[in-house]
């Protein structure tokens, strides 16, 4: 199987993005979705990420980061398949191949959860490098699980950043300051935003009463370091339900021959016990 088989399995056709959709991606550097999750899955989502936040205690998030004041969770893909739809999105997966121009596969499956009173963040790029057109290497993606508003912490992005050639830390005194440019991504629960990840973006401090939980997909080129190689986690009743499409923008193919027992498992996992 190779990306465009991948795809097509998955749902994505020419006509996928529109010529606005795509303009928006190459002059912005992002693009919002509407209604990208049903009502149904914000819900199931949700209560997922508070149940699975729960469960790990302090091991949420030791499969990427901790962070003060919001709670983080990392490999969504084996922790339940209501997750799915945030890595195989018709629209998420043409908009990656629009912005790296070829091959890819997700690099992370993450949930953030943002407490009242945290949550701003320096301005950064995730591909931690500046880009420019045709030397795009990196996208992120982010679900919001409830209504993104000016008061819970949005995030704040530059847009046009992503093309200038510039990390955001070099190029301002205080990447923690507001920047003229910014706008801020907010929208109803079930929106998704994808960006291209050299986009200058930060979260901002939740100023509300309640806390802020969203799903991150990272996909990065084939031919580029994954995040997360995502071959050390898949376990045997993940990898048996999805299909090839889903195995290939994993990067899992074959996944069952990687060690003699079937499959690895990443140190996170034994050392957490999780399942």
């Amino acid at each position: 199987m190779n990306i465009d088989q991948a795809l097509y399995e998955l749902g994505v056709r020419d006509d996928t993005l529109s010529d606005d959709d795509i303009e928006s991606l190459d002059r912005n550097g992002f693009l919002r979705v509407e209604n990208a999750l049903t009502p149904e899955q914000v819900e199931v989502q949700r209560r997922r990420v508070y149940e699975l936040i729960e469960l790990e205690g302090e091991d949420a998030g030791l499969e990427v980061h901790k962070e003060e004041g919001a709670d983080r969770l990392g490999d969504l893909v084996n922790k339940d398949d209501i997750f799915d739809i945030c890595f195989t999105h018709p629209k998420l997966l043409a908009s990656i191949r629009h912005i790296v121009g070829g091959d890819f596969r997700m690099g992370a499956l993450n949930a953030r959860n943002v407490h009242p009173g945290y949550g701003h963040q320096a301005f950064h790029q995730d591909s931690g490098k500046p880009g420019s057109p045709g030397n795009y290497e990196y996208v992120n993606s982010i679900y919001f699980l409830v209504d993104f508003t000016e008061e819970n912490g949005p995030t704040r992005v530059v847009p046009g950043s992503h093309s200038g050639g510039e990390l955001a830390n070099e190029a301002m005194d205080d990447p923690t300051d507001e920047h003229p440019d910014e706008v801020h991504l907010t929208g109803k629960a079930g929106t998704a935003y994808i960006f291209n990840a050299h986009l200058w973006h930060g979260g901002t401090i939740n100023r509300s009463d309640g806390n802020r939980p969203a799903v991150f997909a990272y996909f990065g080129r084939r031919d580029v370091p994954p995040y997360i190689d995502q071959r050390k986690y898949i376990r045997p009743e993940t990898y048996d339900r999805l299909g090839d499409g889903a195995k290939y923008v994993l990067d899992v193919q074959g996944a069952e021959e990687f060690t003699p027992e079937g499959f690895e498992r990443s140190r996170v996992v034994q050392a957490t016990g999780h399942r």
